[in-house]
């Protein structure tokens, strides 16, 4: 009983230490995560979370971490590299940390990516083929595909129709449905597993699979998926739209729920 009451109390002190952490007490602990970045108000936020996940990197070096910390210096060096080529007028520093945050972000991925040439993490094997051309990455995730941590992981499958795209369409579509099914209630599949499924199933001439996944995509909020041409398709054989706008809507409200179950599967 003593034990357990000591673990319970061990758990709340480590919970209370992380909800306490704040950006100024990492800055305090490690001035070194937040002083090679930019110092104005470019890419705040980013800049934060960027920071944290310097900082649990740092505390703990697993290939989660890294490959957490590695996403978080893309999407910055994105903005802040952007915001570099601002020339502010009056306060030339303000350019220039901008470009330090740059060099800092691309000294930092390059570190990342000299420590984990060997992982096993489909993750970052991606990463490895994708930003480096690494063929040796690639062919150890293709190996990984049986492998839970591969096929539950919805990220990754959308990383391998990503390379499946460039020659099996099948395949691809396979593996776009599984994001699909993968997809939790409350979330939103990015865009490019709509557009994806459209542009095959069009090339397929499978208008209504296209029509279908494209209406979706609206539904969602995309509308930057061109539906007009699949439409003209349909309408020009003298074929109703009605059943699969039904069809649309009761898969949308699937993938929605995260109930939505690949049809290849019957």
């Amino acid at each position: 009983m003593a034990l357990r009451t000591l673990l319970a109390l061990s758990i709340l002190t480590l919970v209370g230490c992380e909800q306490s952490l704040t950006l100024n007490k990492v800055c305090e602990e490690t001035p070194g995560f937040c002083e090679d970045l930019n110092k104005d108000s470019h890419c705040k936020d980013l800049r934060a979370n960027l920071i944290f996940a310097r900082y649990h990197e740092y505390k703990e070096p697993t290939d989660d971490n890294k490959y957490d910390l590695l996403k978080k210096f893309e999407s910055y060096d994105a903005c802040v590299s952007l915001a570099a080529k601002i020339e502010h007028i009056k306060l030339k520093e303000k350019t220039t940390s901008r470009v330090e945050g740059h060099l800092t972000s691309l000294k930092e991925m390059n570190r990342i990516f000299q420590d984990t040439k060997q992982t096993d993490h489909p993750g970052l094997l991606y990463y490895h083929w994708s930003r480096k051309n690494s063929s040796f990455a690639m062919n150890k995730l293709l190996n990984m595909q049986e492998q839970d941590n591969v096929k539950n992981d919805k990220e990754i499958q959308l990383f391998l129709a990503t390379y499946y795209a460039k020659f099996d369409d099948e395949k691809t579509i396979d593996l776009l449905y599984r994001v699909l099914e993968l997809n939790k209630a409350g979330e939103q599949p990015k865009l490019e597993v709509y557009s994806s499924l459209v542009s095959i199933f069009f090339k397929q001439k499978k208008y209504k699979h296209a029509y279908t996944f494209a209406k979706i995509a609206q539904m969602s909020g995309f509308d930057d998926i061109d539906i007009l041409p699949v439409t003209h398709e349909i309408t020009s054989r003298g074929r109703s739209l009605d059943p699969l706008d039904e069809l649309a809507m009761q898969t949308y409200e699937e993938i929605q729920t995260g109930t939505f179950v690949s049809p290849r599967d019957f």
